[in-house]
């Protein structure tokens, strides 16, 4: 068996940035609670962080491997985040405890079962011809352009959240909207869900708060761009590719 160590909602590491155990550690540290996550893998909960570990950098431990590697780290995450977060009835206040067969907290008191908090959000490129639209938000570094995203509100499609984040954030008319893949996104819980789309008209008008600058770019003239591990840039390089 190994684990995957979390604390206080975070994953943690050994000094050399490795979050996988090959043996169950540290005996001698409650354990909160200890969640499934793949044929073989586990994630403990530790009451006490151990001082011979660190937080795990998720983004860069992310970019370094490869896509099962992924789906265990951004399960693990999430779940972290979610057994932190809840500890309580949302609807009574009391303690809840981990249920015995589905991976939910359950209220004794009331009954209630809550399950770990996806939230589904919309990415898309949007497309023009043989040029695609790309913009800066200003938790970027500067000068990284990536794809346009948002969270699908209550009661709304996939499809409708994406044109309504596109015309919300930079002021443009989409058709053709078409899904392409999905991807676990674990900061901290979301399903991203990768679109592609035509601009249908409309000038660039950036709404200056979730996107400072916006624009028009070619396969030959294209800025800083997202990681390879991130949806975002597997839209744009089915853009590079001629793929969409």
């Amino acid at each position: 068996m190994k684990y995957l160590v979390s604390h206080q909602g975070k994953l943690l590491s050994d000094r050399f940035s490795e979050p996988l155990f090959g043996v169950r550690p540290f005996d001698d540290v409650e354990c909160e609670a200890q969640y499934p996550l793949a044929e073989g893998v586990s994630l403990l909960v530790l009451e006490t962080e151990p001082p011979e570990l660190l937080a795990l950098d998720l983004r860069s431990k992310l970019a370094e491997v490869d896509e099962t590697e992924f789906g265990l780290l951004a399960r693990a995450a999430q779940i972290a985040v979610w057994h932190d977060r809840h500890r309580y009835c949302g609807h009574c206040g009391t303690a809840v405890e981990a249920d015995a067969v589905e991976l939910a907290k359950v209220c004794h008191a009331c009954g209630l079962s809550v399950y770990p908090r996806i939230s589904p959000c919309i990415i898309v490129l949007v497309v023009d011809g043989e040029r695609c639209l790309l913009a800066h938000n200003p938790r970027f570094p500067p000068g990284r352009f990536s794809t346009l995203a948002g969270f699908i509100e209550a009661g709304e499609s996939a499809e409708a959240a994406v044109a309504r984040e596109i015309r919300e954030e930079v002021g443009v008319e989409v058709c053709n909207i078409r899904y392409v893949t999905s991807q676990a996104w674990p900061f901290p819980h979301s399903l991203m869900l990768g679109f592609l789309a035509d601009y249908a008209g409309g000038e660039l008008t950036p709404d200056g708060v979730e996107i400072t600058e916006a624009g028009w770019f070619t396969r030959d003239n294209l800025p800083d761009l997202p990681p390879r591990f991130a949806i975002s840039r597997l839209l744009i390089e089915r853009f590079i590719e001629g793929r969409y």
